[in-house]
Order: structure tokens, then sequence, then C-alpha cells
């Protein structure tokens, strides 16, 4: 993206949370500038008519967090009044707190916004997409909710929002602005949503990892198969080294059934997220007990799983001594081991099938898995020193894998930040965008979403347009260094392509934010390899990594 500059003049605006404006822009009263709550639904309208419903909590600042609800007028809450029209901006006037302010582009044919909304009309002197991107800007939500009265459900009077002021540029430019930020916000979200599936495939990684260690494909200490196989005889595990014993859970395991007598031991809780930790560590607990009294007591180093959640792999090791609940199952090796193994293979995706086929109940919210079906599963058991190894690869894998992960959602953060910065300076006219937005491309607004499969609507299809020759928006990375990528000029008009083909990279994170796999990508585009794709990937991990490091 072209740097940008300041305008070469400013004035006072004379509105202190405005401070200086362009010289040639206007300061004007919001009454001046739009329509406010132009049209409502009369109270005679036909109890049969059909209506989408906008509430305060399906909006959030610039999008929707939820789609518009189906009403008919006769069963709508009163407030379902306001008619918005493509083009409009709403901006909600109670609960300000939400910021939840949405610019109105094509909607739906008979949208109608709850009363807690305002909602703006552009007159002829107003640019739609440019009030849009104002109303949303940072400086203009803050303050709508510093104007705000009332605590618990703080809101502003129409009379009051209406005087507020704003800086006006002039029509051509106001159309420049948006186009430009058009295209800045078109940029920044197809590049999070190309993030968003590196996160994905992170997490695949992770998984097959996991696999692949608790089921001997790999022997990690040397990285390479082990060198002779045999038939496991459970299907979830196929072939299994050859040294390997595979038996019956209740040969490897015992249920420790200690009860607490008065309660007072620490309170342990099971989190999918955390494992089993102490319980304040844990938000949002639904069920809270008066009296801990009669619960089971764990140790260091148990394994504890939830009855109701083990078929979701709801298995903790415990590093706490405590009590948990008298529904979960506390388990102790009955032999030398690696507990951390255990655990590894117990939450793996292929053990998850065989827990799920095991647990009873009729409703899948209130399945259980009781002791003696657990004990019928067979599982994996390697030589002690092997079990040791994979736990110890698995935990250095997996914090490696969440670092790159953390590092990648910390990018969309800043990518976040960005973009709400780049609003506010650019509406607030702290940056000119006159000459950038003349040299953007013509775009149309369906032009980079994920093409229809013809055959199976399922299946994500491939996409690249080649009228495109820009970096799809990761100009933030220096491609430099990384040899799976090259850039001639006269070839591709001299876009980063993958080395050896006309394949540009930009065609890869377009794949991906379309929900594609890298195996696919591979396979829809020839020539272009598996290990160049995942050097790609892994060089964009480590230029975060170090952006964010300095």
């Amino acid at each position: 993206m072209t740097a940008l500059q300041s305008y070469p003049a400013y004035k006072d605006s004379g509105v202190e949370w405005l401070g200086d404006v362009p010289e040639h822009w206007e300061v004007r009263r919001l009454k001046h500038w739009l329509e406010i709550n132009r049209q409502v639904l009369p109270e005679d309208t036909d109890p049969a008519y059909e209506f989408d419903y906008l509430d305060i909590g399906s909006v959030a600042t610039g999008r929707l967090t939820e789609p518009p609800k189906r009403l008919r007028f006769g069963g709508a809450p009163s407030r379902a009044r306001r008619i918005v029209a493509h083009g409009d901006t709403i901006v909600s006037t109670v609960r300000t707190y939400l910021k939840a302010v949405w610019y109105a582009k094509n909607p739906e044919e008979r949208l109608i916004a709850s009363t807690g909304f305002a909602v703006l009309t552009p007159d002829r002197d107003a640019a739609p997409g440019f009030v849009g991107y104002a109303c949303q800007s940072d400086p203009f939500v803050d303050r709508v909710t510093a104007e705000s009265v009332g605590i618990a459900y703080p809101a502003i009077s129409e009379t009051r929002f209406a005087t507020f002021s704003v800086c006006v540029p002039p029509l051509p430019e106001q159309t420049a602005i948006a186009r430009f930020l058009d295209d800045a916000d078109r940029r920044i979200r197809r590049y999070i949503r190309a993030k968003e599936r590196l996160i994905e495939l992170l997490e695949e990684e992770r998984r097959a990892t996991i696999h692949e260690a608790v089921t001997g494909r790999i022997d990690v200490r040397t990285g390479q198969p082990y060198p002779a196989y045999k038939d496991s005889g459970v299907e979830w595990l196929g072939r299994v080294p050859e040294h390997w014993e595979v038996i019956r859970a209740r040969y490897v395991f015992r249920e420790i059934d200690r009860r607490s007598r008065y309660g007072l031991e620490q309170h342990l809780s099971m989190s999918q997220e955390l494992g089993l930790v102490p319980s304040h560590l844990v938000k949002n607990r639904t069920l809270v007990s008066e009296s801990y009294a009669g619960g089971k007591l764990c140790d260091i180093d148990d394994l504890v799983l939830n009855r109701l959640k083990a078929h979701l792999g709801v298995f903790a090791l415990a590093r706490n001594q405590g009590i948990v609940s008298p529904d979960y199952t506390v388990l102790r090796l009955k032999k030398a081991g690696a507990m951390e193994f255990f655990e590894r293979v117990l939450r793996s995706s292929g053990c998850r099938r065989e827990l799920r086929i095991r647990a009873k109940g009729i409703v899948e919210g209130f399945w259980r898995l009781y002791t003696d079906d657990f004990n019928e599963i067979k599982i994996p058991v390697p030589p002690v020193e092997e079990q040791i190894a994979i736990a110890d690869f698995l935990a250095a894998a997996g914090r490696h894998l969440s670092a790159r992960r953390a590092t990648v959602a910390r990018q969309i953060d800043l990518l976040r930040e960005y973009r709400t910065r780049l609003i506010a300076d650019v509406v607030t006219g702290k940056l000119d965008v006159r000459e950038a937005a003349t040299s953007l491309p013509e775009i149309g607004p369906d032009r980079h979403r994920p093409r229809p499969a013809r055959h199976d609507p399922h299946r994500v299809q491939p996409t690249f347009d080649r009228t495109r020759h820009d970096e799809g928006g990761h100009d933030m990375t220096d491609w430099n260094e990384c040899p799976a990528v090259e850039r001639t000029p006269g070839k591709v008009s001299g876009a980063w392509v993958f080395s050896g083909t006309r394949i540009p990279l930009f065609a890869l994170y377009e794949n991906l934010a379309s929900g594609a796999t890298v195996e696919e990508f591979v396979e829809w585009f020839p020539g272009v390899e598996e290990r160049q794709v995942r050097a790609v990937l892994e060089h964009e991990a480590n230029t975060l990594r170090t952006a964010l490091a300095r």
C-alpha cells in the first residue's frame, strides 16, 4: 500500500474531539448533513407482513454478528420499527458501550432495525460509503459512548445525537475515501482469512503429529518409521511397531476411589482448554457445589476423566493434589510408565472415536463412559523409555505449535488494530488518500468470493484471478529470503511466484482464505510442490515471530 501523507494545510475545527481538520473540509452538525430515522413501519402495518429484523445484539462495529431474524409484524417486538435501506448506516443509541454500527450495503429488501438504532440516510452531498466508515471510526463511536447517560443501560437521545459535529469533505473526496477504505478493508479481511486458515492448518498439524507419534507411524527418536510393524487388531490403530504391546485398558490402569471426608481439599475443575486446574481458574462454571464432602481425591500425575465428556477427549493429567467431582474417574498406572503418553493416546482423534462408540446414553449431552466399558478399550503400550520419549517429543512440538499459533493470532489482532486506526485517520483527515484512490483497480464486490462448485456444493473450488498481480495484501513479508518463491520482471507482471512455475503467491492465500487445504492447492495447481507451500507458510510464520519479538 502506498505511503500516505497528511494534507498540505489544516484549520482548527472548533470541536475539541475533532481537533484540526483539512482546510477545505466543512464542520457540520450531523442533522444538517444526513437524514435521521426517516422511515418507520406504521402501527397499522398488516400483522402478516414479514421482514428481517436486526436487534442491538446482532450488530458489532462494522459487521453483523448474526443474521437478521425473519419475523411477522403481528408477533414482532414493539421496538421493531426502523426501516433500513441500501446505503443507510445504523448506529446504536442504547447500550452504546456495544458500539454497534453497521453500513447497510445491499441489505435484504425488507430490513427493519430496532428503535435502539438511529438510521442515518445520506443526502445528496453525502457518499453512503464514507458515512458508514465515518460512523464506525473510533473517534465517532467513542463520542457516542461518552455522551450517553445511564449506568446499566446507557443511551443517548436522538436530539443530542443529531447535534454531533462531524468533518465533511467535498462529495468527490468522500467517494475517493470510501473507495480507498473499501480496497484496504478487502485486502485486510482477505489477509485475516488467510491467517485464520493458517491457524486451522496448525491445529491439523498438531493433531496429525500426535496421531503419528502415539500410533508408532514415526519413531520420534529418529524421525523415521520403525523397522518392522504388525497388525494391532484395532481399527483406529492399524499397524503398530512390532515390539509394542496392544492391551486392554484394564491391564494398564487401576481406578482410584478415595473420598474426601469434609471436602476441604483444593477443588479442581476440568476444562477442555486448561485441563484439570484449580476451580477459580475456570470461568463460567455452570455448576458450583455447596459442599465437596464425598468428592474424589486425586494425586499429582493421576489421570482424570469426565465421564460425561470422555468421548470428546476430556481427559487431563492432575498437576495438583485435590478433590474432583464424584462423577469423574481417577486412574493410576498399574506399573511404571509415562502417564503423559497415555493421556495423549486417549485424547487422540483416533481413540476418541473408540470412546464415543463405548459411551452410553440416549441424548448425546448425557452420554457416560463407565469404567467397565473404558476398561475394554485396547491401547498401544510401547516400552517405558519410548513412552517417555514420545511424551517429551509431543510436549516440545506442542510448545512450538502453540508459539506459532500465538504469533499468527497476534498478527490478526495487529491487522484489526491497523484497520481501525486507518479508518479513523482517513475519515478525520489525518491522512490524504486522494491520489492513492485514483490508482486503485475497479474491483466488483464479488470478485474474491469462493467460486461455487459445479458438482459437489460442499467442495471448495480453486480460485485464481489471472487479472490480479498484486501481492494479495502480503506486502508485510519479505520474500527475498524464501527459496520456495521467486520474482522476475516480465514474468506474471513481476509478481512473486512459486519457484519454477507461473503460479503467483497470492493464489495460495486466496485459496486458503476460501477454505482450501494445502493438499487441495497442490492438486489444483500442478507444478507447485507441497514442500514449497509448507516453506512459504513457515517463512511467513518466522517473519511474524521476528517482527513481534522486536
